[in-house]
């Protein structure tokens, strides 16, 4: 453009100080002050937290981006954004044509500070809601960065007084307002990769060895080859699938692959839990050797939870490393098993204790295809969605208490949204936690301890995970409720929820002795102790290893028989 627009579009991080300056810039311009959020809330008639536990973070994205375009319209404005949002590339172009965009920069330790000096813990900013706050700041700007950085003028305001910022803000428009501004300068350049913003990225998962995307849309399958070409997968696409997920979709993902021009083969494995150990891992790596596969094709995971786990240590192990993609088609496998890098397969003493972190290139879930699930399958994966509510959600809580019969009944629209937000509440507690290093990813154990154990007692023939979920979140509650942790209406609360998804709350057939010596071999067990996760509140998970023998029996006893 060859005149500079007469508006400054503030943008940058939470807490930076874009609406604390904004008001004095334009009090120095003799402009007006406008503030992103404020015009959000006023249109929907209710504040920004509600619009994410009632809309979903893309409701709210939908409303920030109608906003922006209502400012954009207007002259001799200063205006404060939102934190994201730069993810659009729509949003930016937008910015760049109309105005100056200048980047208030801090760091988030400066972040924290300062949203604990405002009292604000993440209720008012639903993003940062954590146990672990600071790392979730600094996964959040890690994310974003790149696109913060392509503003017209950055300021660092971790020293300096709003004062000062404004001061700084206006020297750099009389700087710009006589320079020549390309309008698309806000835009990534052709082949770098941005924060996408298509409606079907529930999130992104950000840890210190990888990052990458978690899709989630309803009938999306046929775009599965071009989501692996755009993450840079473009040799041989070695498909691993069960024999029942492969009768029913493995026609429609291989057109899906060779639409993209994707070269590939596949594997179809038995279909339960029996073919998830090592002698079907060693069938795979004759397979693979067989067809000459190399470092730089990929390994697709084309079914559910036992797909996934079983392709993906064959992944992690076969020539040390290739590249993983996950494609989940169970609503367990969705929300929790593809997420995350844990792979493995089981051994006859416990489940899952061979395995290894190996995280995939791309998690691509079609919701659709959750409509073929025998009903026994889909009714066990609620109790993970269940489960991620319970520890981190209020809200998603709510929504599953308010929506229970859609979702069961796989309404389209109401059951992407419950699934998108799972899957992101799994994406997050990863990227803050990958290896299990600080405690944080050790919540999403809930109900694990006896269920898995549960599952090894049974020779994974009894009952399917999340049925052995939903009995060891009972299990704990009364653990919990007897140690004074978990208040019992919450127990209740748990229970009732449960139940009205068709979960069972017992499991009978099963002695607790060999219930007690699987929990005792399972990979939870640390310093000859079992931890517990435990519930104080909703999203208050808390970890104890001083949970007493007899009264994990007499819980036990309370869920048995």
């Amino acid at each position: 453009m060859t005149e500079t627009p007469r508006r400054i579009l503030l943008t940058g991080f939470s807490f930076t100080g874009k609406s604390l300056v904004a008001p004095l810039v334009a009090r120095a311009l003799g402009w007006r002050a406008l503030d992103l959020d404020d015009l959000i809330e006023a249109a929907a008639g209710k504040p920004v937290a509600q619009i994410f536990a009632d809309e979903g973070e893309s409701g709210f994205r939908r409303r920030e981006s109608e906003a922006l375009a209502q400012v954009c319209r207007e002259r001799d404005v200063v205006v404060a954004t939102g934190g994201g949002i730069v993810l659009a590339d729509a949003n930016r172009r937008l910015m760049g044509e109309r105005g100056v965009v200048v980047c208030l920069e801090a760091r988030p330790e400066t972040v924290l500070r300062r949203m604990r000096q405002a009292g604000v813990e993440g209720s008012e900013r639903p993003l940062l809601k954590s146990a672990n706050p600071l790392a979730r700041i600094r996964h959040l700007k890690a994310l974003r960065q790149t696109l913060y950085a392509l503003a017209d003028h950055t300021v660092h305001t971790d020293t300096l007084s709003p004062e000062a910022v404004a001061d700084e803000i206006v020297r750099a428009w009389e700087r710009l307002s006589g320079a020549s501004l390309l309008p698309d300068r806000f835009v990534l350049p052709a082949g770098e990769v941005s924060e996408p913003s298509q409606p079907e990225i529930a999130a992104w998962v950000a840890t210190e060895t990888a990052r990458y995307p978690v899709y989630a849309a309803w009938g999306s399958l046929p775009d599965l080859g071009k989501r692996m070409k755009e993450a840079g997968l473009g040799g041989r696409a070695h498909v691993v699938s069960d024999s029942n997920v492969w009768a029913l979709h493995g026609a429609a993902l291989e057109t899906a692959l060779r639409e993209a021009k994707l070269k590939c083969d596949s594997c179809v494995v038995p279909a339960g839990e029996a073919s998830k150990g090592l002698d079907t891992a060693s069938m795979l790596y004759d397979w693979l050797a067989a067809r000459r596969a190399e470092r730089g094709d990929a390994i697709v995971a084309f079914g559910g939870g036992m797909v996934g786990d079983l392709a993906g240590f064959v992944a992690a192990t076969y020539l040390r490393g290739v590249p993983l993609v996950q494609a989940p088609t169970s609503l367990l496998a969705m929300v929790d098993a593809s997420i995350g890098g844990k792979v493995a397969v089981n051994h006859r003493e416990a489940k899952n204790i061979i395995g290894a972190f190996h995280q995939p290139r791309l998690v691509f879930a079609d919701v659709s295809l959750l409509t073929t699930l025998p009903r026994r399958e889909l009714v066990s994966g609620w109790a993970e969605v269940i489960k991620h509510a319970l520890i981190m959600d209020a809200a998603l809580l709510e929504a599953l208490e308010r929506q229970g019969e859609r979702l069961l009944a796989l309404e389209p629209e109401a059951t992407a949204h419950v699934v998108r937000r799972s899957m992101a509440l799994k994406a997050q507690v990863v990227s803050e936690d990958e290896r299990e290093t600080t405690g944080r990813r050790t919540i999403l154990n809930y109900g694990h301890t006896v269920g898995h154990a549960l599952e090894a007692a049974s020779e994974y023939e009894a009952l399917l995970h999340g049925e052995a979920v939903s009995v060891g979140m009972v299990a704990a509650a009364e653990i919990g409720r007897r140690l004074g942790v978990t208040p019992p209406a919450l127990a209740e609360r748990q229970r009732a929820l449960l139940e009205r998804f068709g979960l069972p709350v017992r499991a009978s057939g099963l002695r607790a002795e060999r219930v007690v010596r699987a929990m005792e071999l399972d990979k939870k067990v640390e310093r000859e102790s079992v931890r517990w996760v435990l519930l104080a509140d909703v999203g208050h998970p808390v970890l104890r290893s001083d949970v007493p023998a007899s009264l994990v029996a007499e819980a036990l006893d309370a869920v048995l028989g």
